[in-house]
């Protein structure tokens, strides 16, 4: 007889899943739907598809560790299993009170490493490396972001351009008897290439949540006597994913997020290979990380980068003395594009439907780096240095405060 506990486990975990999926849809096909290069209900049907790839696939060495590895497997008790999985979604509850995008993966294992020190059977030396990787993967991906802005962005950002449609990128041509998808009229063969990697990289993106996050919302449930075996947990997981892709995921399509509002669709293609790639790995290895950490460090870099042009190595080492407060911001990637050269359409543009300004016939040359002049770097600004901190902040909180939380509630319980 399946106890009442194992139903309120099963339950709990849907309500994560859920969660998940509502937000990592908007995360990922955002700029895919907001240019409607695809429908919303199209793009919920292609993460759910994508999610559960990289859930069968890497996703269960990452539910292979936080089962059985960082404690044993036998420590997950129904009880112990649906406290873990409410301190994981009172995470998700946090982050989206305060807009913060904190980790559900570090903070469901701060969970159980509250179980682990209540029970005396933490896995330190794995621990240790858990660690040692959220402090490595954001750091790999601030340091990409910062050679890609500072070296490489200007180049693409003068060729790569993306066009907003007013309808549909592929429609159906009733003129015939037989319906026909074709593309829009208005679209150039440039428009369709680039399309179709916003689309690819959607769904690369989908794949590396469900890889991340499928161990977040089953992990507990998975494992010696519990409830669910790995391919059961797994698919429970998806399921969860696609309840949220297709209800509430539809306003975060819309909205798309305040915080990545003013990002070009190019940074956000390359943070979502960066990011994307970064979890992937570490999924593969089975070590639970932050697909919103790595994205956001992305951000961060790829912004940095950016402004860094308009100074050379040894000024950013030792500015001049007639200019001793040079900064750089992430606000670079839509205020220090090169003079006369087309504005490229950013998130925030797409989903208020607002026009990209039409692209000239010639487009002018890249300044070399140090030869183009501080940027604006306060209008349209990305984040700024106390919004980065908060962040920061929560990142570390988050995790922190759910082993203090959950440990004297572990104690209790066994």
């Amino acid at each position: 007889m399946v106890s009442l506990l194992a139903v309120a486990g099963v339950v709990v975990a849907v309500f994560v899943g859920f969660n998940i999926g509502g937000s990592s849809t908007g995360v990922a096909f955002g700029p895919a739907v907001g240019s409607r290069l695809v429908r919303k209900t199209t793009a919920g049907g292609l993460f759910v598809g994508f999610a559960l790839l990289g859930a069968w696939t890497v996703g269960r060495n990452v539910i292979a560790t936080m089962s059985s590895s960082i404690v044993p497997a036998t420590q997950f008790t129904p009880a112990a299993s649906v406290a873990v999985l409410f301190f994981t979604g009172a995470s998700l509850l946090i982050s989206n009170l305060y807009g913060v995008p904190a980790s559900t993966s570090m903070t469901a294992v701060g969970a159980i490493v509250g179980l682990g020190l209540a029970s005396g059977t933490l896995n330190q030396a794995l621990m240790f490396t858990i660690v040692s990787a959220w402090i490595i993967a954001p750091l790999f991906s601030l340091t990409i972001g910062v050679v890609v802005g500072r070296y490489i962005y200007p180049y693409l950002d003068r060729y790569v351009a993306f066009t907003t449609f007013n309808l549909h990128l592929i429609q159906l041509d009733r003129s015939g008897s037989i319906p026909r998808p074709r593309f829009n009229s208005n679209a150039s063969l440039q428009d369709i290439a680039g399309s179709l990697s916003v689309v690819v990289i959607a769904c690369y993106m989908a794949f590396s949540a469900g890889a991340s996050n499928a161990a977040n919302a089953v992990a507990p449930l998975v494992g010696e006597g519990g409830s669910l075996t790995v391919n059961q947990g797994v698919l429970l997981a998806v399921f969860a994913f696609g309840l949220g892709s297709f209800t509430i995921a539809r306003r975060t399509l819309e909205t798309v997020g305040d915080d990545i509002t003013e990002l070009p669709i190019l940074a956000s293609l390359i943070v979502s290979v960066v990011g994307g790639t970064v979890i992937t790995i570490l999924s593969y290895l089975g070590i639970p990380a932050s697909l919103a950490v790595s994205t956001t460090s992305a951000i961060i870099g790829l912004g940095w980068g950016r402004a860094s042009r308009a100074a050379t190595l040894v000024e950013l080492a030792a500015p001049a003395p007639e200019n001793p407060d040079l900064e750089v911001s992430t606000g670079a990637l839509v205020t220090s594009r090169v003079e006369g050269a087309p504005a490229s359409p950013t998130i925030g543009d797409i989903a208020r439907h607002e026009e990209p300004m039409d692209k000239p016939k010639e487009i002018p040359d890249v300044p070399d780096i140090g030869a183009e002049g501080p940027a604006d770097l306060d209008e349209r600004s990305l984040f700024d240095p106390r919004a980065a901190k908060r962040i920061v902040v929560f990142w570390v909180l988050t995790p922190a405060l759910s082993v203090a939380a959950s440990y004297p509630v572990f104690v209790f319980l066994l």
